[in-house]
């Protein structure tokens, strides 16, 4: 189980805290489906593991995850038939057809991994950086607490460049609040990391180079707490937020993402299950850099670099 290719396993504080970092860095840690199944594999590590307390989760590189991997040549590889193809393309609905395909892989890949993620019976902390866009933010939502580099954007830009309802996992109106919600999606137009830390969505800010050393310190100081308590703690809140509706919701808008994919393939003659140019969305591909959504303006009028 040591033997990843697309993520790093490391033990920390006399193995109370690991450390699982994407690596894939020169993608900018575009989740491929090997790297979502050793990530899970590791998360279930640290899970079994009763000396582990604490995980940290974040990303090497110039950012934690630049989301789904749409189509880089190791990913075409893993989807196509051929002797490259990821197993997984073979079972779980890989080899089922039309909508029932893409809604079981995706539910078994995006959906229930990360609601797995979000239930681990540890303590887990997300360590981001960069630019946090689209299923990113799945990820980063999975964990019980997140904390973040200055200079940290947070976008799910899937509505204006890909015509779809957010991501599978769609925690969005429970950690940016309804309206903002609907803003963010409308627009594609991203938040910056102070604004998350004032909507209660992150938990500690410091400066890039200084990220890793107070994360540890961070985990390491969860960690004396009883770990009994700790898990009560976490499935107290988890307990609440579900009875709030939270479990439900997310079943809910799934479904609404899946139906979302199909009304794109029925309207394609290519059977794309996103939008295309034609639909009024720019092309994905260059669309340009993510703008801010900014308090007194339509549209930010200067572009982050």
């Amino acid at each position: 189980m040591s033997d990843y290719r697309f993520i790093t396993y490391t033990l920390l504080d006399e193995g109370r805290v690991v450390r699982i970092m994407l690596d894939r860095p020169d993608v900018r840690n575009a989740q491929n489906r090997q790297m979502l199944v050793e990530l899970n594999e590791a998360f279930l590590r640290a899970e079994a593991d009763d000396e582990v307390r604490v995980v940290i989760f974040g990303g090497t590189g110039p950012m934690f995850s630049s989301g789904h991997d749409l189509g880089t040549p190791l990913r075409v590889e893993e989807r196509e038939p051929g002797p490259n193809q990821h197993i997984t393309h073979r079972t779980n609905g890989g080899t089922r057809v039309g909508a029932e395909h893409r809604m079981l892989q995706e539910w078994h890949y995006f959906f229930e991994n990360t609601r797995r993620w979000r239930n681990l019976r540890k303590i887990t902390i997300a360590e981001v950086h960069g630019n946090v866009y689209a299923a990113a933010l799945m990820l980063m939502w999975s964990c019980d607490l997140i904390v973040a580099a200055e200079g940290t954007r947070f976008a799910d830009v899937v509505g204006a460049r890909l015509g779809m309802c957010g991501v599978e996992y769609f925690a969005h109106p429970w950690e940016f609040g309804l309206r903002k919600t609907k803003e963010l999606m409308l627009t594609g137009d991203s938040i910056e990391a102070e604004e998350a830390y004032r909507l209660g969505m992150i938990s500690k800010l410091w400066p890039r180079e200084e990220l890793a050393a107070n994360t540890e310190e961070f985990a390491k100081r969860i960690a004396k707490t009883p770990t009994m308590a700790a898990l009560l703690i976490k499935e107290s809140v988890n307990q609440t937020q579900d009875n709030m509706g939270f479990y439900n919701a997310l079943n809910a808008c799934f479904s609404l993402h899946q139906l979302n994919h199909s009304h794109w393939a029925e309207v394609h003659d290519d059977k794309v299950a996103r939008a295309h140019e034609s639909d009024g969305v720019p092309n994905w591909k260059n669309a340009g850099p993510v703008r801010p959504a900014v308090r007194d303006r339509v549209i930010a009028d200067v572009e982050p670099a």
